[in-house]
């Protein structure tokens, strides 16, 4: 397993603020998610890095981790199609477009979409948010 000689600070930190215990998975996978900027990243991504990483670690631990992330706030997950989920390093909110042809998604601002016209909400209840993926092709 890869050596923690790294400076894994950035990572601690964030585990510490979400009330998480640093183990040496959580590490090591959160320098993966979170060491390289603002990403959208599969499960499946995250456990090809890690096996490239040295980190060995099984799919099902990966889709663990992302979601012990997702619960406690690192993450947000996007479902974009049935079973095609990316988790978000970005918690901000923001909306997304998803390029049918390619698989990437993309951030796209709050401010750039307008909302209206939303249903009347049943007694009891508030919106929480609203989720926006644009969903494009190439024109062919």
């Amino acid at each position: 397993m890869k050596t923690l000689k790294r400076n894994y600070s950035h990572v601690n930190e964030k585990l510490a603020k979400a009330g998480l215990r640093p183990t040496r998975q959580r590490i090591l996978l959160g320098d993966l998610m979170f060491g390289r900027g603002h990403r959208h990243v599969s499960a499946e991504a995250l456990h090809r890095e890690s096996k490239e990483a040295g980190i060995p670690a099984s799919l099902a631990t990966i889709y663990n981790t992302l979601h012990q992330f997702r619960t406690h706030g690192l993450l947000k997950e996007i479902v974009v199609e049935g079973s095609r989920t990316y988790f978000d390093t970005n918690t901000e909110t923001h909306h997304h477009m998803y390029c049918e042809d390619t698989g990437m998604l993309t951030d796209i601002p709050e401010d750039a979409v307008t909302i209206s016209n939303l249903p009347s909400l049943p007694a009891g209840l508030i919106l929480s948010h609203v989720d926006v993926i644009l969903r494009v092709r190439t024109n062919s």
